[in-house]
């Protein structure tokens, strides 16, 4: 690779990184070491073909693409020495709004199998379309619309009373 090959990728990088980053800390359910393990595992897919990504119209949707398939993948193979935790790291919050339904929406997201979270957050905290989030996941159209279904009535179920109280508008 040429030193501007480089130069281009670390640019790509540094200023899509923060949004890969955040639908990685979504996948993996605020787990930020995760996250930046599943970035930097993104990237790491990137960059050997970055010269054929970057003359693509919009680079930024492959390497989005390969965040969440990575991800998946990783669901798949899981190792057996890697063990989650319900501890989660102390942060700051970053965007307004309800702290408290952020955390059980967050919550709720952690207990869903990962496929289904995957699809939640493309479709409804990305606000990606169906056909997206069907592209993205290698899933036909209906697959993605039952899975979304399936998946938000599951959330419903895991979050119980919790939701009502929270989604209320508070004075």
């Amino acid at each position: 690779m040429t030193g501007g090959t480089d130069a281009d990728f670390r640019e790509f990088a540094a200023g899509h990184g923060p949004r890969l980053f955040r639908t990685a800390c979504l996948l993996t359910s605020g787990d930020w070491h995760g996250a930046e393990d599943l970035l930097q595992e993104t990237l790491g897919k990137l960059f050997p073909k970055w010269r054929r990504i970057r003359r693509m119209d919009w680079p930024f949707a492959y390497a989005h693409t390969t965040l969440v398939r990575t991800y998946l993948e990783q669901q798949r193979r899981r190792s057996a020495t890697e063990r989650t935790t319900d501890t989660v790291p102390e942060q700051v919050a970053r965007s307004p709004g309800d702290p408290e339904l952020r955390l059980t929406l967050l919550d709720g997201l952690a207990r869903l199998a990962p496929p289904d979270r995957a699809v939640l957050v493309l479709r409804y905290w990305e606000d990606r379309s169906v056909e997206q989030t069907a592209d993205m996941l290698n899933l036909s159209a209906g697959a993605v619309r039952v899975r979304a279904h399936r998946a938000l009535d599951r959330l419903r179920v895991l979050l119980g009373d919790q939701l009502p109280g929270l989604a209320v508008d508070r004075p």
